[in-house]
């Protein structure tokens, strides 16, 4: 199988000749600046010229070398936004700073920092009002501007054989509040005064929207997955009730589901599948249902090591239904501190629960972080080709 049928296999539930391979389609499944060159270092490669994929979270493009070296399956496609657009810090004293289209203050460490931290909100205060929201400087998500080139990419990764995935605007919902109006205000709001989380939460759902249907008319029927996200889990439970979620966010997420398919639906070629991949850490197990039944066909990144979240569990309860993409190995110990065979027998353990029947793509818990050694992405990348065959 090419890499298309192989995926297309896998998310249509049946069994392909391996288990897909995922790295860096989206700015949730790849790899930081220093992984990347340690690793490219390792294998031999060349990594210039360096392009991010997100560079709050430090996270680059990989080199078509090292995605052809290690046999990945999907290419992704990467709008303009604040996150992947070139910045110009400014002077902070021990950090650099800057402030994004959004209105968010970011910074980073001078002396070795690993990433870019966000330190203001452009809506913080103990309250929030419509005069407020509107009165703030929003980005202009239906700029065509956004999307300049990524057809022609699309097509070549097609012609390669490859899946391709676009991903969105930004971050979820419930986190781009929280960046807005800063994490404790926005909980607040949402228990004590809901209907100015709503504002805040109405007005981000139609920024997204906008990016859709200025970037799908152009872009559906050249693209296989579209990726949207908001995380709800926290290592041992959900940072909201789910009496909470289904009050407040499930009809705006529904809303925006049910919005970007009827677009994917009027572009794509006769025959051809499009599918809604969402992403969203944590433990999330008492979402999952909710997510299905509004149309994701893809969760990720299968946070294995939250409460609620074991493996084989998901597999047995919700693997007929969504195809899980991630998960495939332990990133928070296994991962950057076990030895290779460590690093293998744990990969070992989680295809065993999540490649049964298909409805499975492998890729990491989240990115590849900076302490990660070469040895062991080499370790799983091999123990994903030696367990990982139907």
């Amino acid at each position: 199988m090419d890499s298309r049928e192989r995926i297309l296999t896998t998310l249509a539930h049946k069994e392909p000749d391996r288990v897909p391979y995922d790295l860096a389609s989206m700015q949730c499944t790849g790899i930081h600046i220093r992984a990347y060159r340690r690793l490219c270092g390792y294998l031999g490669i060349d990594p210039e010229p360096i392009e991010f994929a997100d560079v709050y979270q430090q996270v680059v493009r990989p080199c078509e070398r090292l995605l052809d070296r290690l046999g990945v399956d999907t290419r992704g496609l990467y709008p303009l936004t604040s996150h992947n657009s070139r910045i110009t810090p400014a002077d902070a004293g021990d950090y650099w700073e800057h402030v994004d289209a959004w209105g968010f203050t970011q910074r980073m460490p001078k002396d070795n920092g690993l990433w870019w931290s966000q330190v203001g909100s452009p809506l913080d205060g103990l309250t929030v009002t419509a005069e407020q929201i509107a009165g703030h400087t929003w980005p202009t998500p239906a700029d065509p501007r956004m999307i300049t080139g990524l057809r022609d990419q699309a097509l070549t990764y097609r012609a390669q054989g490859k899946i391709v995935v676009l991903k969105g605007l930004c971050a979820g919902l419930f986190e781009m509040a929280q960046r807005l109006r800063g994490m404790e205000n926005i909980l607040c709001d949402l228990a004590a005064d809901p209907g100015a989380a709503c504002l805040v939460l109405d007005r981000i759902l139609e920024l997204k929207k906008q990016f859709w249907a200025m970037a799908l008319p152009t872009l559906a029927d050249v693209v296989d997955i579209v990726a949207e996200a908001d995380d709800y889990g926290t290592q041992q439970s959900q940072l909201i009730s789910h009496e909470m979620f289904r009050a407040i966010f499930r009809p705006r997420l529904r809303d925006l589901i049910v919005f970007i398919r009827r677009l994917l639906d009027r572009a794509r070629p006769s025959g051809e599948q499009r599918y809604v991949f969402f992403h969203s850490c944590g433990n999330i197990r008492p979402f999952l249902a909710d997510f299905i039944d509004m149309g994701i066909d893809i969760i990720n990144p299968v946070h294995i090591t939250a409460q609620g979240m074991d493996p084989y569990e998901l597999k047995r309860d919700f693997g007929r239904h969504v195809t899980f993409w991630g998960g495939g190995v332990e990133t928070q110990n296994v991962f950057p501190y076990g030895t290779p065979r460590q690093v293998a027998e744990n990969v070992r353990r989680n295809l065993e629960a999540l490649m049964p029947g298909g409805g499975y793509v492998f890729n990491t818990i989240h990115n590849i972080q900076a302490d990660v050694p070469p040895e062991n992405i080499v370790a799983m990348w091999e123990a994903l080709r030696e367990y990982g065959r139907y």
